[in-house]
């Protein structure tokens, strides 16, 4: 099979060429031939007829973004198979390290209830300060490391920076004032700061767009998840009677194992889809194909990082409309779950059973987040599901709040619908971010500048602190307030970009074929900017 296509492989299109653009059904037909190159495909997807123009009309009309979908029975079996196989090498190793980021992010909190602050004799708002301070290295690095992570290798990068916070969190074992922990958060926060884009933006690599929510929700599986499994892990830490405090085996149980899964990172996750070792030659051949189905912007898309894409995503507009509603959805999940072994130990549960009580909304919640993406995926639509899930937050929150604090049962049922609800928002929003970015450089900066999202944890954790417990009813009120704008937020981000929808539909009807054609083809407007691109709601 030659590497590159001959000249008589390429459609050339001329002023009656259109008439040879191949319909949907051919390119479905093409992107399992082997002897169809990846370089022929994006310019017969680029390609535009009449039939083609009038289609696109129609979708910018509808809002109907189209994407990759298989069609023909051979490609659902290589799509399914292909899916599966990431599904089990990719996915579930970034969620592990997830999972440890999660629990490197919540482990102070469990620390506290098990006298992480007396043994110290730290400030009693020492923990609330440190967790502030490891925001403001967090949130203004992110772009910075997801560009570096993108420019050396996005697999290679992971296990870098997973190495760092890992040599940190075991650290925290040895803290003996409160500078020194400050010093230390500020550090992880550092290390931290482009996880999140660089993770996301590389599994983006390997879905379609509409099959991503579920698996982001996977992924962020794992840090719903942290709370609980960092409630279970220090329950079983502050039962060991040794040398050490409890909350000291605890930060170096999870620190040690964070060095070794950052060991094996590079070595597991292939550097794209048509690199993968667990993929048959034909297999890592159709995973490029198919999304450049998706988005024809996605071929050779490892390492491509420009100038123009990190400018062309600090002037993407709909980033920060959307911006300040990702704040106050992220209050949930970066803040208030930080504290909430603190308000579950302000019901009553004290010590290990105030941990171990954190379990069940985490577990609860989980399910719930991947089962609203799935829906998501399957239909198609983002901004629904996404209200959805701050709406059940908003229930939650009414809750924890009206009902009386001696009602303990009744208030952490409250919490659970809280948790149920709060990790809903995330994976939603950045797949429906990265669906809307279809050029993957300025898809990484956008994700890490989307990640200033987590400014909702500095809200968190000046607002969760000691004075408003044991029922913490005005940090309750504040944080629905809050997702209240978040829920008018995001319906006003559905309707500006069905606003420029409709916009371009009506520019596109005035269009000749050949005109849309060069529109897809030149770089006066860049990615999603284009006029022919139609942003999905």
């Amino acid at each position: 099979m030659s590497s590159t296509p001959s000249e008589k492989d390429i459609p050339v299109h001329t002023e009656d060429a259109h008439q040879r653009v191949p319909n949907e059904k051919a390119l479905h037909y093409e992107v399992i031939l082997e002897d169809v190159q990846v370089e022929q495909l994006v310019n017969e997807v680029q390609a535009v007829d009449q039939a083609r123009a009038d289609e696109l009309h129609a979708e910018l009309a509808a809002s109907s973004q189209q994407g990759y979908h298989p069609i023909t029975p051979e490609e659902r079996i290589a799509h399914n198979r292909l899916n599966r196989k990431f599904d089990l090498m990719v996915v579930p190793f970034c969620a592990l390290i997830y999972l440890f980021n999660g629990l490197d992010r919540s482990n102070v909190g469990n620390a506290v209830t098990n006298g992480f602050i007396t043994d110290l004799n730290l400030p009693a708002n020492a923990v609330n300060t440190a967790t502030t301070l490891f925001f403001a290295t967090y949130v203004p690095c992110m772009p910075i490391s997801a560009s570096i992570g993108k420019k050396v290798g996005q697999s290679y990068w992971l296990g870098i920076i997973s190495l760092c916070w890992g040599i940190l969190t075991l650290g925290h074992a040895f803290v003996k004032t409160q500078g020194q922990l400050i010093a230390i958060r500020l550090l992880i926060g550092v290390a931290e700061s482009g996880f999140f884009a660089t993770a996301t933006s590389f599994i983006a690599l390997y879905y379609p767009r509409h099959n991503l929510a579920l698996r982001l929700a996977f992924f962020y599986f794992a840090f719903a998840i942290a709370g609980g499994f960092g409630g279970l892990i220090a329950y079983g830490c502050f039962t060991i009677n040794g040398a050490l405090w409890g909350w000291q085996y605890l930060f170096i149980i999870e620190g040690i194992i964070s060095i070794v899964i950052a060991c094996i990172a590079p070595f597991w996750l292939p550097k794209s889809p048509g690199r993968a070792w667990f993929l048959t030659p034909e297999e890592r051949h159709y995973a490029d194909k198919r999304m450049v189905l998706d988005a024809a912007t996605n071929i050779e898309s490892t390492g491509r990082l420009s100038r123009r894409d990190i400018i062309e995503a600090f002037k993407d507009w709909k980033m920060w409309i959307m911006l300040p509603s990702n704040i106050f959805a992220t209050l949930g999940p970066a803040g208030f779950s930080i504290f909430f072994p603190v308000v579950v130990k302000g019901l009553g549960y004290t010590g290990a059973i105030a941990n171990l009580m954190t379990v069940p909304p985490y577990v609860i919640g989980a399910i719930t987040v991947l089962c609203m993406s799935y829906s998501s995926d399957y239909f198609r639509e983002r901004t629904i599901h996404t209200l959805v899930g701050v709406t059940i937050v908003i229930i939650g929150l009414g809750l924890a709040i009206g009902i009386p604090l001696e009602n303990t049962g009744g208030r952490y049922g409250g919490l659970v619908i809280l948790l149920m609800g709060t990790f809903v928002s995330t994976p939603i929003t950045t797949a429906w971010i990265a669906g809307n970015t279809p050029e993957p450089g300025k898809r990484t900066v956008v994700l890490a500048i989307n990640g200033w999202g987590n400014l909702g944890g500095i809200i968190g954790s000046e607002i969760y602190v000691p004075q408003y417990g044991p029922d913490y009813r005005w940090p309750l009120t504040v944080s629905l307030i809050m997702l209240c704008c978040c829920w008018i937020g995001y319906v006003g981000v559905h309707l500006y970009l069905r606003l420029i929808n409709s916009r371009r539909a009506k520019l596109v009807a005035k269009m000749t074929p050949e005109e849309l054609e060069r529109e897809n083809k030149d770089d006066k407007r860049y990615a999603d900017k284009k006029l022919t691109f139609v942003y999905g709601l």
